[in-house]
């Protein structure tokens, strides 16, 4: 059916404009979200006299780079969901190549949960103990993020109807 495949191409292309906005703002708003990361790396809002605090990175070098590689995965999550949308698009009566298509989606999606699962719930929130802050901790917001990317890739992945039903 195609209503089936437009809404999934549409739901790709909206993830690939979240991860465009994100990755703008982080460019154009540059200090706000490295503060962030300012923070969760140096430790410095968790509990005071918490245990971990030997994992703390006090080198604003450091800060910079971590925060460098953060724009650049959002950054390619969104080109990765934009191809996945225009060949998707492109592809939409053609039920192999739709298929193929799903590959990008994949990959955005895959990309997308290294961001905010592994770099923001593990790294941030469990490595660097980002749950101890009140002022610092961006863990519901990465989970927001990651758990839609998924269901997006679930229902993407989802096998295509017969093609003599379009």
């Amino acid at each position: 059916m195609l209503i089936v495949r437009l809404t999934k191409v549409f739901m790709t292309a909206c993830l690939a404009a979240f991860a465009f906005i994100v990755t703008y703002d982080n460019i154009i708003d540059y200090g706000s979200n490295y503060a962030f990361v300012q923070h969760v790396l140096s430790m410095d809002t968790t509990f005071p006299g918490n245990a971990l605090m030997g994992r703390a990175i006090t080198d604003p070098e450091l800060w910079r780079l971590g925060y460098a590689g953060i724009i650049a995965g959002e950054g390619l999550t969104c080109l990765l969901f934009a191809l996945a949308a225009a060949a998707m698009l492109f592809g939409l009566r053609d039920t192999g190549r739709f298929n193929r298509a799903k590959g990008f989606v994949a990959a955005g999606a895959g990309l997308g949960f290294a961001i905010w699962f592994f770099g923001f719930m593990v790294v941030g929130g469990e490595y660097f103990a980002m749950w101890q802050s009140k002022d610092w901790n961006g863990q519901e917001a990465a989970f927001r993020f990651y758990m839609t990317m998924m269901a997006v890739l679930i229902f993407v992945c989802l096998p295509e109807p017969d093609a003599s039903a379009d």
